[in-house]
């Protein structure tokens, strides 16, 4: 199995610089934030998901921490990417195919593009209940 190029750059570019290519996390008690974690016990990879997001609902900044593989890391960053000034809306559009197209992953590595899905996914949920339970408590929609 050979990594492609675009894994190999992002890997290395994180490996060099993490804080500039958004490694790190945010305050979870910041009631902006949504975290979203997820794991893959077959493989060892971990993904921790956080989003800094305004009152409409657009995400303003995003971190991670990702225990894993080359594949998993470059997946991190390239979600880093994709999500960064997306709305939650816009956010629930991507896929892990979108994942895996731009990073030309190979077969054996797309549960690492599935693991990156469900990290967003599992932020936006935290999202979307943090903002429900504002509303309900007479908060900021």
């Amino acid at each position: 199995m050979a990594y492609s190029q675009k894994v190999v750059q992002r890997f290395e570019e994180v490996l060099k610089n993490p804080a500039a290519h958004a490694v790190g996390r945010f305050d979870p008690k910041d009631p902006n934030v949504a975290t979203g974690m997820v794991g893959a016990p077959a493989c060892g990879d971990v993904m921790k998901l956080d989003l800094k997001l305004d009152d409409n609902d657009r995400i303003l900044d995003v971190k991670f921490k990702t225990y894993g593989c080359g594949s998993a890391i470059a997946s991190s960053t390239m979600f880093v990417e994709m999500l960064t000034g997306k709305t939650i809306a816009e956010a629930k559009l991507i896929k892990d195919k979108d994942i895996a197209d731009a990073l030309e992953l190979p077969p054996i590595k797309l549960h690492c593009s599935v693991l990156a899905e469900g990290a967003i996914s599992k932020a936006i949920i935290d999202w979307e209940a943090k903002k429900a339970k504002r509303q309900h408590n007479g908060g900021p929609k």
